[in-house]
């Protein structure tokens, strides 16, 4: 991505189409490791190898830096899920809206979080379905495989909840589904309309009614096996952006040719190639606004609730054990060890400023770079 950013840098300057936010953010993919961002310089005690290592541009939609964020983030929820069964829901929201969601992200996304929780809510409280306090992980997605507007949550919801007499009660249909997806739809859809008319008091009448002519779309997957595989499933969608550089085919001075999944004929890949500013304006569409957080936790499952909840679930329920950490973090770069002789004897030797090392620097003849 780095390298298609690059070779059109001027052009992305003056795309009207681009604004500043997103210009910055794409700037940072630009300098993640190379000499721009500054670093630093390592040299072993024991060997004499020296290091250089150019810092990381540490942006979320930087397809470089997720990984190891992504690992971290992973391990803490880990320690976090109760013991329990778990539901996939995703609210997806119609096609009429992605012209409004590139001119105020903000509003509608903030509205899509908030309308799927509400209506996850409320029908968690209804004594029909569940009668208790439930809770969600909702991870918002905004991309579809060709890279155009998919504004969609990715769910994770406990297959019950917490009484007003502080019981775990499961959900009544043994397993099987969560809630009435038919009737999930209609209420997320006159939920969001209502909650985007409060963030945005002159909303388009003629918008509003083409968003109640058509059917919304919730999609509920069948409940995780255990808690191992909503971690597995977590691990695949909190830190995914856009396109990442795997899918990447080809790159030339006019084109990039990526990858997809054709979901219309049963997920078959396939490839795309789009002029090269096309490519880089579909990427922008999904760098959020500044500040936005894309990841959030609700009722039982939020920062406040997560640890007594996951108590009461432990003492009231025998067989709901807390599983042991599965997923460890792999390779985890240690920047003490030496990377020719493996030993803990890298020391910092100097700190490199923007534009890499100074031109008069005399290096040794081990040289290995190095990227944060």
């Amino acid at each position: 991505m780095a390298d298609v950013v690059r070779q059109h840098w001027s052009q992305v300057l003056m795309d009207p189409n681009i604004n500043s936010w997103q210009v910055r953010t794409l700037g940072a993919i630009m300098r993640c490791r190379t000499s721009d961002m500054g670093g630093h310089i390592d040299a072993c005690t024991n060997c004499g190898t020296v290091r250089i290592s150019y810092n990381s541009c540490r942006n979320r939609h930087c397809p470089k830096c997720q990984g190891k964020e992504r690992e971290q983030w992973i391990q803490a929820r880990e320690e976090e899920l109760l013991p329990v069964p778990y539901f996939h829901v995703v609210f997806t929201l119609p096609n009429e809206l992605n012209q409004l969601a590139m001119h105020k992200p903000k509003e509608v996304y903030d509205a899509l979080f908030e309308a799927s929780w509400n209506t996850i809510k409320t029908f968690g409280y209804d004594p029909k379905h569940l009668g208790a306090q439930t809770g969600m992980i909702s991870i918002l997605h905004t991309w579809g495989q060709q890279l155009m507007l998919h504004p969609h949550v990715h769910c994770i919801v406990p297959g019950g909840g917490i009484t007003i007499i502080d019981k775990w009660k499961y959900a009544k249909t043994k397993g099987k589904f969560l809630f009435p997806v038919e009737a999930m739809s209609k209420v997320f859809r006159a939920k969001y309309v209502q909650i985007l008319k409060s963030k945005i008091p002159d909303l388009d009448k003629n918008l509003i009614d083409s968003l109640f002519k058509k059917n919304w779309v919730v999609y509920a997957k069948s409940p995780f096996e255990n808690t191992h595989s909503v971690i597995e499933y977590l691990g695949r969608y909190t830190h995914k952006i856009a396109i990442s550089n795997h899918r990447i085919k080809n790159i030339n001075e006019s084109c990039v040719t990526f990858s997809f999944k054709d979901y219309r004929s049963e997920g078959t890949k396939k490839e795309m190639t789009l002029d090269a500013m096309e490519f880089i304006r579909r990427f922008a569409l999904h760098i959020l606004p500044k500040g936005f957080t894309r990841i959030r936790h609700y009722g039982i499952l939020s920062s406040t609730s997560k640890q007594v909840c996951k108590e009461l679930i432990v003492k009231q329920i025998p067989k709901a054990k807390l599983l042991p950490k599965l997923i460890e973090l792999p390779n985890v770069y240690n920047p003490l060890i030496c990377p020719h002789c493996k030993t803990e004897t890298m020391i910092q030797i100097e700190i490199l400023p923007k534009r890499g090392p100074p031109i008069n620097y005399q290096f040794p003849h081990k040289i290995i770079l190095q990227s944060n």
